[in-house]
């Protein structure tokens, strides 16, 4: 692998179409499981002009109203305007009600290990997880800092310090790498989109957005823009509103924003809109964790965790590390101790993490926060498998 690079990393605001649909789709599996945690549910969602498509296939004892729940999101995020209103927008619906299956009908938290093993991967599929020392998250750089944008993007629209801005917004993020390390700012590309294209005037936009989100967001970074840092703010000038009435949106179109920006690699399976017993969902939680673990113990300083699935069988077929060099140890001796430490079966990850009653402990929802702005590395949220906790078994071994 190339030591010296620039890498680039993208987030949108929770208003960017694709990301509007994620959370659309997290939302409704969010209600399934307040009310009922046996609930299977696989919800889609397609956005464009003034019509939303919601499809999905479920079983539950929940009684869900899925326009209600899609208007609640629109309103939220704040399209109340005449190109997207969520009081007007079509929302379309093609719903399956499924029969419900007998083995996923269980108490996780009463499972024997006997009966975890009867519980199968219902698909085939291969999954990454990963984590590097670049941030205090143990992130890639690029990603944290194009979500940190976004979300402040975001902020200031919400908050009224800029209140012309409209909720579509995407943020890029260049990081220069030196001898595999991030050394400084390259570039970073703000698309925000404006309630009326007139106003303000590109210059003001542009002074706006670097006193106001730029430069708060690099306030107590150690990595700052320099001199020589390329800034492109709506380079393709002003973007009116945006949103649904400027460019569709769909359901897990966004996978690297979702996992690690491209830095390493992640499923092509989406992850918003599943419910906990999908595999390719909650074993990237799963991945992420053990990778995350395995850093933190100071083992590499970075690693990537593969999974492979085949339909059927309760574990993965194959568990890999890739440390790119970085290890202290062999990658094989790290997938050892990997395979002892974390528990990859499916039902396993579902009572570890507690992954069907979370959002009913949740007040504001549990899925649907993972919609937008990654759904790792996030410090605003209590994440199970976010946590270091598997440290000191890895260590003694």
């Amino acid at each position: 692998m190339k030591r010296d690079f620039v890498h680039t990393s993208e987030s949108a605001t929770d208003g960017h179409p694709d990301k509007l649909c994620d959370q659309i789709s997290d939302a409704i599996v969010d209600r399934f499981f307040e009310t009922d945690p046996k609930s299977r549910i696989i919800a889609e969602c397609a956005v464009s002009s003034s019509i939303v498509f919601i499809a999905a296939r479920f079983w539950s004892s929940a009684k869900i109203d899925f326009p209600n729940a899609a208007r609640k999101v629109i309103r939220k995020i704040g399209y109340m305007h005449d190109e997207f209103n969520y009081m007007t927008c079509s929302i379309l619906t093609s719903l399956k009600e499924m029969t419900p299956d007998q083995n996923f009908l269980f108490d996780e938290a009463n499972l024997t290990e006997e009966e975890i093993d009867m519980i199968p991967s219902t698909d085939q599929v291969t999954i990454f997880g990963f984590a590097c020392n670049q941030t205090p998250e143990l992130m890639p750089l690029p990603i944290m800092l194009a979500h940190k944008l976004a979300r402040r993007l975001s902020e200031v629209r919400v908050n009224n310090i800029l209140p012309y801005l409209g909720p579509d917004g995407t943020t890029q993020v260049g990081v220069q790498y030196k001898d595999g390390l991030p050394y400084r700012i390259h570039s970073l590309t703000i698309n925000a989109s404006q309630m009326d294209r007139s106003n303000p005037k590109p210059d003001v936009l542009r002074d706006d957005i670097l006193s106001l989100v730029v430069k708060e967001v690099f306030r107590h970074q150690v990595i700052k823009p320099d001199n020589d840092t390329r800034y492109f703010i709506n380079p393709y000038g002003a973007l009116k509103l945006g949103g649904p009435s400027v460019h569709s949106g769909l359901t897990g179109r966004k996978n690297a924003m979702d996992t690690y920006g491209g830095y390493s690699r992640n499923s092509g399976s989406a992850l918003s809109g599943k419910d906990p017993l999908r595999i390719d969902r909650v074993g990237a939680y799963a991945a992420r964790y053990a990778a995350k673990n395995v850093v933190a113990a100071g083992l590499s300083d970075e690693c990537e965790v593969q999974l492979s699935y085949s339909t059927g069988l309760a574990k993965p077929v194959s568990i890999q590390i890739e440390t790119r060099g970085a290890g202290k140890i062999g990658d094989d001796e790290i997938a050892a101790m990997v395979e002892r430490c974390f528990d990859f079966r499916l039902g396993a990850i579902v009572r570890n993490f507690n992954l069907r009653r979370l959002p009913s402990q949740t007040k504001k929802g549990f899925y649907r926060n993972l919609a937008v702005y990654g759904h790792f590395g996030r410090h605003d949220l209590s994440l199970p498998w976010e946590a270091c906790d598997k440290v000191d078994e890895l260590l003694s071994y």
